[in-house]
């Protein structure tokens, strides 16, 4: 099927529970990729070492963008405005979309070859929007856990993401499924993808793969660490010690989405008598811990691909209502790392130009209600060269404008007056010392009064 598909052909690879990048990686080596629509390329080096010697194209696109330009050309719609990119290279264009071609070997810097095209915008009640148009795809790849023999479909918890609006979107959508069922079998109630949408189905013939394994770990095992404890290392204990303060800017009842890293440790951390509601970008509400060996099950992953449980009351839904729900500012509160953090608030924490290309996911979309959603950076105050991550102003490509609200770094906390752009010093981590503080911040900033001179 793959060699099939022609090289000037757009097409849509979309397997949740074997990412994208399976199905991708094939098509690079086969040389049948000449540009790619995408916000997250991660850890993939091949893709990245292409892009940047100019043998592939990148759109980089924030994931909530995404997969609405998808279910807009799905439905007629030519584009729309949306509040996400405002304010950062995506508007203005500024993203590098080809490199100049380097042969391997070729130590030489990349040069910028083409770049993005900048997106209209315009002022609705006092906020930015930016126009993004709609997505026309030629085929779509999407696997779903059960299709009837018209072409009905159904997902399993997280398997849903991005593969409804893709089978939506193509002009010829080929599904591969697990069960293919007699028609009428499947309760009308619990399909996902209607038939109308299918072109094509095949039978999966291969068992699903797990790209990130995570468990929990056993209670013998937890219990015998701390009747042993080891001497922690002074980046544990750094990481804990932001992420025991972040814990605490919770409330009972919120609604809360953890990036990847530092972020996702948080839960572990929690007051006693705070509960929240971990939302996850790829379409969970009610994000439980890791699972046991017995419980894991390969249709449940967080965003960042790890295996999870889900807590009574939870609930799994496609991409687009997930990130329908950060853009609305339902969720209350997102915290992310940076690689820079301005003291306006501006926030880069996806990529620096030339060198390290990971692709902002979702992260923009969750930035992109700060008013409603409070976004709440946890990062070392230094990176690993000594420089300061808390600039006053940031030199990297945008992740958002004046998003962030607070700043909690292994030094100290930070509140972030977004309008003045201003920060305020409110709070010393134990040990540590204001003039310490004032010599690793490249950003000036006021003391708050409850801060010891």
């Amino acid at each position: 099927m793959r060699r099939s598909l022609r090289p000037t052909s757009r097409t849509s690879p979309a397997c949740p529970t074997t990412p994208a990048w399976a199905t991708a990686a094939s098509l690079l080596g086969t040389g049948q990729i000449g540009a790619m629509i995408s916000s997250f390329i991660g850890s993939n080096k091949t893709f990245e070492q292409a892009y940047l010697t100019g043998k592939v194209g990148l759109q980089l696109t924030p994931q909530g963008t995404m997969v609405e330009r998808c279910r807009a050309g799905a439905f007629g719609i030519p584009a729309f405005y949306t509040p996400t990119g405002y304010g950062t290279a995506v508007q203005t264009g500024e993203l590098v979309s080809r490199y100049e071609r380097r042969e391997e070997g070729d130590t030489s810097a990349p040069k910028p070859k083409e770049y993005a095209k900048p997106r209209e915008s315009r002022e609705f009640n006092g906020k930015g929007y930016i126009l993004e148009e709609a997505i026309h795809a030629d085929v779509a790849l999407v696997h779903v856990w059960k299709a009837d023999r018209m072409g009905n479909c159904m997902f399993r918890y997280t398997a849903a993401n991005f593969g409804a609006a893709f089978a939506k979107n193509a002009k010829m959508t080929i599904v591969e499924a697990e069960e293919i069922v007699e028609t009428g079998s499947l309760d009308p109630n619990t399909i996902h993808l209607p038939s109308i949408f299918v072109n094509r189905i095949v039978q999966a013939t291969k068992p699903k793969d797990i790209e990130v394994v995570t468990l929990s770990e056993p209670a013998s095992e937890k219990k015998d660490a701390a009747a042993a404890p080891k001497e922690k290392s002074d980046a544990r204990m750094r990481r804990e010690r932001i992420v025991s303060r972040a814990a605490k800017e919770l409330q009972h009842g919120d609604y809360v989405n953890l990036g990847v890293g530092m972020p996702s440790l948080v839960p572990s951390f929690l007051p006693k008598g705070v509960d929240v509601v971990l939302h996850s970008e790829n379409g969970i509400l009610g994000m439980g811990p890791y699972p046991t060996k017995e419980q894991l099950d390969s249709d449940l992953v967080n965003a960042g691909k790890e295996t999870v449980t889900l807590l009574p009351g939870g609930s799994t839904f496609e991409s687009s209502e997930s990130f329908g729900m950060i853009r609305g500012g339902h969720v209350d509160v997102t915290m992310l790392g940076a690689l820079q953090v301005g003291a306006n608030g501006d926030l880069a924490n996806y990529m620096i130009p030339g060198k390290l290309v990971k692709g902002m996911g979702g992260a923009m979309d969750l930035v992109s209600s700060p008013d409603h959603t409070k976004v709440v950076v946890l990062t070392d105050h230094v990176d690993k060269n000594g420089r300061s991550k808390i600039v006053q102003e940031t030199k990297l490509p945008l992740t958002g404008s004046r998003c962030c609200s607070r700043i909690i770094t292994d030094l100290c906390v930070f509140d972030v007056d977004r309008k003045k752009g201003e920060l305020t010093l409110i709070e010393l981590m134990e040990g540590v010392t204001l003039d310490e503080v004032k010599q690793k911040t490249d950003a000036t900033f006021h003391v708050g009064p409850g801060v010891q001179q």
